[in-house]
């Protein structure tokens, strides 16, 4: 998978990176059960903090007869502890810390999300930046492409899983006038130029800048558990907190939250509340 460049390289240069060795073969099987009774959960409505069909970004709301995601995996009422102690392991972190060139202690714990396949019909998400609203004219998007992420994000497959499509180089640079069309009047081609599906196996973890060109197509009959995560540095301050806050973790200001996590995200909680906390009260919005 390697060419000579480093993951750090790999990422700033191509907008994402394939990284194995993430998750033990025992780590697996020990996920995938958890994923199994997390989404019976979320598709019996037993577990309301889903994404739904039908709707691609945040806020979602609390009904849904299908959803292609559950949210905050990590929230101590899901009763999976698996997810936490994956969230803090040795490797990953790793990999964390070098991509952010920081030290652990200047990690941000954020987001841990699980992707699923919906249950009953198939499902699309437009070409988007995560962070860039696709009308913006060319100037605003220089602008809000230059501006610094201080965190990561990353997908790791449980099962063989190709439903994200990426361009490549695309999250440096504003669009082509081609891809501005696309993006804005046919959001859901499938012939944008430049693009390539994302192929991982079953162990592998895709990094990738969230501002890059990418969309997703959700198979109903193809079983997907692919766990979505981020996580920041205390260097980000407001230019996280939208990213971040906008889906709701005031649940992780509870001690009944810390108490489930491993002792080493301790500091990384803490973290994460003092950037609540300095954004309390501020009307972030929505990042689209």
């Amino acid at each position: 998978m390697t060419d000579g460049r480093s993951i750090k390289q790999r990422l700033d240069e191509d907008g994402y990176v394939i990284v194995d060795g993430l998750v033990s073969d025992e780590d697996i099987i020990t996920l995938r059960a958890a994923c199994d009774r997390t989404v019976a959960k979320a598709r019996a409505g037993e577990w309301k903090l889903r994404r739904v069909v039908g709707v691609q970004f945040p806020p979602w709301g609390e009904e849904a007869e299908d959803c292609w995601g559950v949210q905050h995996i990590m929230h101590p009422d899901m009763q999976e502890p698996e997810f936490a102690k994956w969230y803090g392991s040795d490797k990953l972190l790793d990999v964390v810390c070098e991509i952010l060139e920081s030290k652990e202690e200047e990690l941000q714990l954020e987001l841990f999300n699980l992707l699923i396949n919906p249950e009953h019909k198939d499902f699309c998400l437009e070409w988007h930046r995560d962070d860039v609203k696709p009308g913006v004219e060319a100037e605003e998007e220089i602008q809000r492409l230059s501006i610094p992420h201080y965190g990561t994000q990353w997908n790791t497959a449980l099962y063989d899983d190709a439903c994200l499509y990426i361009i490549p180089k695309s999250h440096d640079r504003i669009r082509t006038k081609e891809e501005r069309d696309i993006n804005i009047n046919d959001p859901l081609s499938l012939k944008m130029p430049g693009s390539v599906a994302v192929r991982l196996r079953a162990g592998q973890t895709v990094f990738y800048n969230n501002n890059i060109m990418h969309r997703a197509v959700y198979d109903s009959s193809v079983k997907r558990h692919t766990l979505h995560a981020c996580m920041g540095t205390v260097n980000g301050g407001p230019h996280r907190a939208r990213n971040i806050l906008q889906h709701g973790v005031r649940w992780m200001r509870e001690d009944r939250f810390k108490q489930t996590l491993p002792e080493r995200l301790y500091p990384l909680c803490d973290n994460l509340i003092k950037l609540a906390d300095s954004n309390e009260g501020k009307d972030l919005g929505f990042s689209q």
